[in-house]
């Protein structure tokens, strides 16, 4: 619980205005996409850093663009893009990348892009394989939906 290690409970808004890096580590839900957008840029305090590495659709892309041309966002990391699927995990090197706003953020001395390696830690791996191989026993078990421990509907 938050309260009980010392912490504030605080709204979006009070976020966005206040804080000088902003990171996301969150599920990608209806709830959640493109939770950095046009509507939300004028509420971010001035220079503000903003780091993803958990899914690329919680940040609008043109939204971040812009918001690094305006100053509004001062600079960011990001190891997941929206657009991501056609050229993480690809080799590039001896082709054109025709996506002009990856090419633009990867050209921008202001953001620091990977290519979707935060989840390649020893920890996460074996998180991963344990996850799995609890969920197909489960599974096996005849659990279903909502009985699985890690469902998410």
């Amino acid at each position: 619980d938050v309260k009980a290690l010392g912490g504030t409970n605080v709204s979006q808004e009070v976020i966005f205005k206040t804080c000088d890096i902003i990171f996301l580590m969150m599920p990608l839900l209806p709830a959640t996409k493109h939770t950095i957008n046009e509507k939300v840029l004028p509420l971010l305090k001035k220079g503000v850093i903003i780091i993803n590495t958990s899914r690329g659709a919680l940040i609008e892309t043109g939204a971040l663009v812009s918001g690094l041309n305006s100053g509004i966002i001062g600079g960011c990391g990001l190891d997941v893009y929206e657009n991501e699927a056609k050229y993480f995990f690809q080799d590039w090197s001896a082709k054109s990348i025709e996506d002009n706003t990856l090419v633009s953020l990867m050209g921008n001395n202001r953001v620091l892009m990977t290519a979707h390696q935060a989840f390649f830690t020893r920890e996460a791996i074996d998180k991963i394989v344990s996850t799995t191989v609890d969920n197909l026993s489960n599974f096996l078990d005849g659990k279903r939906g909502s009985d699985l421990p890690n469902s998410v509907c």
